[in-house]
């Protein structure tokens, strides 16, 4: 296993179509919810500890070898908003993308096969993190710091935030990512041998609510 290519993986010049999504920073931003660096953690910190749990079990799972059709499914349920489970698998297929061609293996093709659409972004992940011969905890990191990396980046854009106080809120929120992933691997490990119905279930309305909103817009800077 290299370890160093979870830093390829994780990085945000690695062309996997997050940069065109806020993960609905966008949407909290015009709700007033995010208006600054506190706010920023604070949502950030939410959406750790449900999308983000959920999002790393999903890759956990998907890396220690779990059906990634029973995974997908798994995901769609827990995904109650259209408008989030289409820019789920829009950003599964563009990693995939990214994935085979820096990974090549028969998994991927498999996986790209069977969801011509793109399956979930976490699903796919997962299934990449294997591909690039990571483990679950890789796989579980990943999913986790996108969770939040994601809608800080957009909210330096967003409210021209300094981008020295959004990474201050990122770190401060390392001992409780290192927290979501530990609980991530775990579930993964119990997915492995119980089924899917052990993944966690944390739900954030407010994000589905915002992003069905987010996604009426005629206007908009972020694609979620």
């Amino acid at each position: 296993m290299s370890r160093a290519a979870l830093l390829v993986l994780a990085d945000g010049r690695f062309p996997a179509g997050g940069h065109a999504h806020s993960g609905g920073a966008e949407a909290a931003v015009k709700a007033g919810r995010i208006t600054g660096a506190a706010s920023l953690e604070d949502f950030c910190r939410g959406r750790l500890h449900t999308t983000g749990l959920v999002a790393a079990s999903l890759a956990a799972a998907a890396a220690l070898g779990v059906d990634a059709v029973a995974l997908d499914a798994a995901a769609d349920a827990r995904t109650p908003s259209p408008a989030l489970r289409l820019a789920a698998r829009k950003l599964g297929r563009q990693l995939m993308r990214a994935a085979r061609a820096t990974w090549p293996s028969a998994e991927l093709d498999d996986l790209a096969r069977l969801f011509p659409k793109g399956a979930h972004q976490p699903v796919v992940l997962g299934v990449a993190a294997r591909a690039a011969g990571l483990g679950a905890v890789d796989a579980a990191y990943c999913a986790a710091y996108e969770s939040v990396s994601g809608p800080a980046s957009a909210t330096v854009r967003l409210l021209s935030l300094d981008p020295f106080d959004a990474t201050a809120a990122l770190a401060r929120l390392a001992p409780e990512l290192d927290r979501v992933a530990d609980q991530a691997v775990e579930a993964g490990r119990r997915v492995a041998g119980g089924g899917v119905d052990e993944l966690p279930a944390a739900s954030a309305p407010l994000l589905e609510i915002g992003a069905e909103v987010h996604a009426a817009w005629a206007v908009r800077l972020f694609a979620s």
